[in-house]
Formats: structure tokens, C-alpha cells, sequence
């Protein structure tokens, strides 16, 4: 693809005969019939919050093992039932779907979705690997559809106050590092195989399951804990540092790093032998266009502050969770004393320590962040606006997640032209 047709391609879209032409047009008072593509607890939990809306009647579930859609069916008795979702995408009733696949499976879903006419709310992250993103933002934009992804800081109220108040207005100064960690998320990653899944069930298409990846016999580990295995997704980059790091893009409006390093392994964990692929600890460094850095760190122990990101700025700092955020300023004042010399007294050069916390601006979360985020979803599949995580922006998350995560497997750094999206190194 030239870098016209990238261009064009990302920013404008593609004017062809599209599945809208046979899709429904939604008023203000329709409800939305919505099909849900993997009913594991994910995939129920995000269909309980379309639910609550009242505006969304669930028609038709899909997952490869039947017993998760049994589950699910206890919120949406009269959905019609499948394993394979390219049976459920021939529903002529059906106006969404939500996908909550595992992550090798998310770019097939996503753009078979589209060109079947319909609207896609898909979990994070989008793709697998970098080289899925401009298929499926192809696929989005020639049959005009809304797929909107779930990283759902981007509908959060705090998270909007945040960026409109503190980074936009330039309360921070210059901002040069962006620290994000999540640790202690032990129950994606190494929880056991549960006993009716150690033999594999009759009902479980596990064919299906694998057929993205390179054949394997069944693996009931790799089947319930998937993160674990760099086959199937990316491990804590992207299924941690993904919503981390879409908020760094979201305040500061740089989406492509330059480079990209990752160091880390399997320094623990390793339940039942289950020959894991995925790191239990990691650190990350990615340095961007406008000279700031961001940084990652997780690990799976419970023991140290579970997760969020720290904005480090000239004039402050900001610290912001999904529970709130608090912004501190930095005074400048000079030290005491005189003379001269390399950092002695009377060395006149600003200093900047925090002030009290009596001089800390809290704000607390409030309301749902997934629900806002559904909501604007559903808002958007009537206005046919571009939601808050658009196909493009979550490409973009993606696929500096994946930058990390290759540089990970091949031990050393990466370096990415971010006008024409592409490896260098």
C-alpha cells in the first residue's frame, strides 16, 4: 500500500458500495439488537452493561464452547445460540456486535462484522499483530460502520477533566515522562484449569478456537488462561498497559512512538507446567515524536500499588486511577545561602519540590467508566459519529503495544518511522 493510500486510507475513509446499504438506520427510540461474540466473563459482564442501558435487546450469542453460551443465555433467554460467528453475522436482525474473543480472533470478527453491516464494539486491543490494523480499518470505513474498542478511560468524566483542565490549559509545563504500572492482575494470567475443562468438553469447538494460530492438540491451559501465551495475545502489555497507554495518547496527542524497548520474563510463575509464554514481569520504555517518554512496569505479586499513571511535567504532577486523579504543582524558590560552585550554595537554578498536600487538587471518580463508554457507543450508532476509540485510535494503541511486545520476544530495541507506520529496526 503507498503512503498515499495509508493516508487516505486512515484519515478519510473509502467512498465504495457498502453493507450500509442493506443494514438498518437507527431512530432516536429503536432498539439496538445486539449479538455477543464470546460469552466468557468478559463478554457477559460487558453484555449485563448493554443491558442496562434498556435500549439493547440481545439476539444472538456465539462463543466455542456451548456451556458459555448456556451461561450467558440466562440474561438473554430467547438469543439464538451458536459457534460460529459467521452464523450469527447471517442474523438479518441484528444491528452490533460486541467481541470479546480472545485477542487472536479479534481481527477476523471485527472486519467479517463490518462487511456483514454491522456496527462493532470490540474489548481491547484490536489486533494481535501491527500488520491486522489497516485491514480492519478498511473494512470499518468502506461499509461506513462504527467499531468502537473497549478502552473506556476515553468515556471516563474524570479522565476528559483531567486532560481539558490540566494537560490542555498547560498546568503541567512540559511534560517529558508519562509512568504507568499495573501490578497484581495474578487471575488473567495463572489461575488454574478448572476440572471439567482438564479433558476436553464435547461441547467445546477447540478446532475453532486454534484456527487463527498454528495447530496444537488441545490445551486446557492455553483454552482458560489464553494471556498466558504470546500466540494468543500479548501478554501485560496488551492486555494492562494498552488502556495506560491510550490515556498517555489521549492527553498528549501523539499516538506513534520512535522507539520501543521491553525487557522481562517468567520469573515465577509457571502453574501445572503449562510451558507459558507470556512474561509474569515486565518494564517498558517508549519515547515519542515531541521528546517525552512513557514507562511500564507490572508484575503479578499483590504486594505494591495496583495500578495507574503519573504525568511528570515542569510545573507539576498529575496521578490519575481509575478511582480519581490528583494534581500537584511545583513553587519555584531559591536556596538559601551563597557563593559558587557546581551545585553548592548560591548556585541559582530553580528547584521545584511538591507542596504540602494541603495544596493537592483531588478530583474522585464518578459513574460507570464501561457504561459510559457503551453509551457512547450506542450514541454514536445513531448519529453515526466517530465514537471515542474509533478503529484508527485503537490501531494506533495497539500497535505500540505490539512494538513493546516484539521488542520483548527479539531482545533488543525497535525503532518505527511514525509518518509511514513502519519498522526501521
Amino acid at each position: 500500500m503507498s503512503e498515499i493510500s495509508r493516508r487516505k486510507l486512515l484519515h478519510t475513509g473509502a467512498a465504495a458500495m457498502t453493507a450500509a446499504s442493506y443494514s438498518r438506520i437507527l431512530g432516536a427510540n429503536d432498539v439496538v439488537q445486539l449479538g455477543v461474540i464470546g460469552c466468557g466473563g468478559r463478554g457477559r459482564g460487558v453484555m449485563r452493561t448493554f443491558l442496562s442501558t434498556k435500549q439493547v435487546l440481545v439476539t444472538g450469542l456465539c462463543d466455542v464452547w456451548g456451556d458459555r453460551v448456556a451461561a450467558a443465555r440466562q440474561q438473554a433467554a430467547d438469543a439464538a445460540g451458536y459457534s460460529d460467528h459467521r452464523k450469527l453475522l447471517e442474523m438479518r436482525n441484528l444491528d452490533a456486535v460486541l467481541i470479546a474473543t480472545p485477542d487472536h480472533w479479534h481481527a477476523r470478527i471485527s472486519i467479517d462484522a463490518a462487511s456483514a453491516g454491522k456496527d462493532v464494539y470490540c474489548e481491547k486491543p484490536l489486533t494481535l499483530t501491527i500488520g491486522e490494523g489497516p485491514a480492519i480499518i478498511r473494512a470499518v470505513r468502506v461499509n461506513d460502520r462504527i467499531l468502537q474498542v473497549g478502552m473506556q478511560q476515553r468515556s471516563g468524566a474524570h479522565y476528559i477533566k483531567a486532560r481539558d483542565e490540566y494537560i490542555e490549559k498547560g498546568r503541567l509545563g512540559k511534560i517529558t515522562l508519562v509512568r504507568t504500572w499495573w501490578h497484581g492482575s495474578y487471575y488473567s494470567f495463572v489461575r488454574l484449569v478448572p476440572p471439567e475443562l482438564k479433558t476436553r468438553p464435547a461441547n467445546l469447538d477447540w478446532k475453532r478456537f486454534v484456527e487463527p494460530v498454528a495447530w496444537r492438540d488441545y490445551d486446557p491451559y492455553q483454552y482458560y488462561t489464553f494471556r498466558a501465551f504470546l500466540d494468543y495475545g500479548g501478554g501485560p502489555i496488551t492486555d494492562l498497559f494498552c488502556h495506560w497507554l491510550d490515556v498517555a495518547h489521549m492527553f498528549l496527542g501523539e499516538d506513534r512512538p520512535l522507539t520501543a524497548s521491553a525487557v522481562g520474563g517468567i520469573c515465577i510463575y509457571d502453574k501445572e507446567g503449562s510451558g507459558r509464554t507470556a512474561p509474569d514481569t515486565i518494564s517498558v520504555q517508549l519515547q515519542y515524536p515531541a521528546n517525552w517518554m512513557m514507562t511500564f512496569e507490572s508484575q503479578l505479586l499483590p504486594n505494591v500499588d495496583d495500578g495507574g499513571l503519573e504525568f511528570c511535567g515542569t510545573e507539576g504532577r498529575l496521578y490519575i486511577t481509575r478511582q480519581g486523579f490528583e494534581f500537584t504543582p511545583y513553587e519555584r524558590r531559591q536556596p538559601a545561602g551563597s557563593g559558587g560552585g557546581r551545585g553548592g550554595p548560591g548556585r541559582q537554578l530553580p528547584i521545584r519540590p511538591p507542596v504540602t498536600n494541603a495544596q493537592t487538587e483531588t478530583v474522585r471518580a464518578e459513574g460507570d467508566l464501561t457504561l459510559a463508554h457503551v453509551q457512547n457507543f450506542l450514541d454514536c450508532m445513531r448519529s453515526r459519529k466517530l465514537p471515542n476509540a474509533d478503529v484508527v485510535i485503537g490501531h494506533r494503541s495497539a500497535q505500540a503495544c505490539h512494538l513493546a511486545t516484539m521488542s520483548y520476544k527479539e531482545k533488543r530495541q525497535i525503532k518505527f518511522d511514525p509518518v509511514r507506520e513502519e519498522i526501521l529496526s
